[in-house]
């Protein structure tokens, strides 16, 4: 994990679905990765100012371009 906790930093991504019913967050929501934490959660910063993190194998996503 450690190596590529450093290759998704800064990369974007775009929400494809999110277990947590009190989110704002819906799919096409877009961010920015600011860290992966040591249990695999990805940190993004979203556009829309969340903060909200991505849990793996419950959450989905997708990288994309750089815009």
């Amino acid at each position: 994990m450690g190596k590529n906790k450093e290759v998704l930093k800064g990369k974007r991504i775009e929400l494809i679905y999110c277990a947590d019913e009190h989110t704002n967050l819906k799919p096409g929501n877009k961010g920015t990765i600011l860290f992966v934490d040591d249990t695999g959660t990805i940190h993004p910063q979203w556009d829309n100012g969340s903060m909200l993190g991505l849990v793996p194998n419950v959450d989905s996503y997708k990288l994309i371009e750089n815009n």
